[in-house]
């Protein structure tokens, strides 16, 4: 298992590591700060390897899970890359950041919605550019009314400047919280430390991925366009603000 920098400390920009797999292309470290995606909704992180041995930099187009370990793709096959390698990650923090920023706006987002109408979320994407979140909001005709007023609702929320906080609960003690889980899909069970992200009074999530941490930081949210994709799949598309 490839230990995750991103869950301890979403603002490592730069890290070190192990190489302990090389296959082509795919490189395999024992630790990475690099988000893979699409987890959790979040694109993939990109930005570059550094290998001090070799005096080697190469781009990181594309990091995703295989088999539990993090898989760092890199530009071009480099031979003289081998095992127990030491390695210099660095983020291309601009993109990352745009998308912590997004990803901290869609949990108020989420939260408005199911407390207000019980509506969980059915899908999403969020990438560098914008985000997209789907909601069911079967039965109500107003729901374009509904989101407007959340993402609204949502710039209101994130100027109050709220510390964002993470930490990690046992499985069944994390479940006893009302509403920990708003994806309409069940919780992996083969999970059982869950790490939980949370906006005092406003929400709380269980959530593996990097986040803002303030809501200040979110800045302004723009909605860009409203969509059906059925009555289970209502879409709001929204950006911030650079």
């Amino acid at each position: 298992m490839t230990k995750l920098l991103f869950q301890e400390d979403s603002y490592i920009k730069e890290f070190d590591a192990i190489v302990v797999d090389v296959i082509g292309e795919k490189i395999i470290l024992d630790q990475t700060a690099f988000h893979p995606g699409p987890s959790g909704g979040l694109d993939t992180d990109i930005g570059w390897l550094y290998f001090p041995e070799l005096d080697y930099k190469t781009k990181v187009v594309r990091t995703y899970y295989e088999r539990g370990k993090v898989v760092h793709q890199i530009e071009s096959t480099n031979e003289d890359i081998n095992k127990g390698m030491k390695v210099h990650g660095i983020i291309d923090w601009t993109r990352r950041y745009r998308m912590m920023r997004l990803h901290t706006a869609s949990h108020i987002i989420a939260a408005l919605l199911y407390e207000k109408y019980n509506a969980r979320v059915t899908g999403g994407n969020i990438s560098a550019d914008s985000a997209r979140d789907d909601f069911d909001l079967s039965g109500l005709s107003n729901w374009k009314d509904i989101l407007e007023w959340s993402i609204n609702e949502t710039n209101r929320i994130a100027k109050k400047c709220i510390e964002v906080k993470v930490y990690w609960l046992d499985r069944e003690e994390a479940f006893k919280i009302p509403g920990i889980v708003k994806l309409a899909d069940r919780f992996p069970p083969d999970i059982k430390k869950i790490r939980v992200v949370e906006i005092p009074n406003v929400d709380i999530q269980a959530d593996g991925g990097p986040h803002v941490k303030n809501t200040c930081e979110i800045g302004e949210i723009i909605l860009l366009k409203l969509e059906s994709k059925g009555s289970k799949r209502r879409r709001v598309y929204y950006t911030v603000k650079p």
